[in-house]
């Protein structure tokens, strides 16, 4: 297929104890991992909504507004892809059990928030947004298909795009079907020509085996459900040199196939060609 590439203008990251990308970065170039992280909190909400708000849409919406911010772009202006592995497990399996002990009782709150693109109506609510959010879960290729899905947004003429990914703990019998432990949360900020500073991305849909999650991000939230993005997260924070690319991460895209990516300098010409 076509290798797609984007510059890379801005990330944000939120896990347990790691609530921003610089803490994270620092943690995967060796530094100590904090003692503490509170919950996420998103500006973007009012107070009540904020308190209202589910795990996953609060992680979200963190991750979503820091890459934009560490971007310098307007979140309101950019197309977005939300990424969930399951949408939100916890509310899922209240729903079931609800439902199948007192259904009168249901919470109308927590059926608003059980939906799959939760967080990104909050996003697009929150920012005053009215340009186009797509929300997608994939399984373990999640990840991967959601950023496929902002490289064919840029190469079908968009001039940047939000790709944010998150996943929270699960519980109940779904969590012993589809476990996920702990908060994760993720987001880029790509643009077909953005400022020399951020790295470039080139991707390519190919066959092959997933990259070892053996980096320090991966190991610290091996047990989310979004931990496959980790590889590419972990490879951001050791960086490119001056004098070439990082070594290519593979990503798993479903079915036997990979999502390879090549992280190349910010001064590195961005281009898409075919593979």
């Amino acid at each position: 297929m076509k290798t797609l590439a984007a510059r890379i203008e801005g990330i944000g990251f939120w896990a347990d104890r790691l609530p921003s990308w610089e803490l994270a970065r620092a943690f995967a170039r060796g530094g100590a991992l904090p003692a503490t992280a509170t919950r996420p909190s998103p500006q973007l909400l009012a107070a009540n909504e904020r308190r209202r708000a589910p795990q996953t849409v609060a992680v979200a919406l963190e991750a979503g507004l820091a890459a934009c911010t560490a971007a310098g772009r307007d979140p309101a202006t950019l197309p977005s892809v939300f990424v969930s592995t399951h949408g939100d497990l916890a509310i899922t399996d209240y729903m079931c059990s609800t439902l199948a002990s007192q259904p009168r009782s249901l919470s109308p709150t927590r059926f608003h928030n059980s939906v799959h693109n939760a967080a990104a109506g909050y996003w697009t609510i929150g920012t005053g947004a009215m340009q186009a959010a797509t929300a997608i879960s994939a399984m373990d290729a999640s990840f991967a298909q959601g950023l496929l899905e902002a490289l064919v947004l840029l190469a079908g003429g968009e001039e940047a795009v939000l790709l944010v990914a998150y996943d929270a703990g699960a519980s109940g019998p779904l969590g012993e079907q589809a476990p996920s432990v702990g908060l994760l949360g993720g987001a880029l900020v790509l643009s077909e020509g953005g400022p020399e500073t951020g790295p470039v991305l080139q991707a390519t849909l190919a066959d092959g085996d997933p990259s070892p999650a053996d980096g320090p991000l991966a190991l610290h939230a091996a047990g989310n459900a979004m931990a496959p993005m980790l590889p590419l997260f972990d490879a951001l924070a050791r960086g490119t040199t001056a004098s070439g690319q990082a070594a290519p991460v593979r990503l798993d895209a479903g079915a036997g196939r990979v999502l390879s990516i090549a992280l190349l300098p910010g001064a590195a010409a961005m281009e898409s060609v075919d593979a």
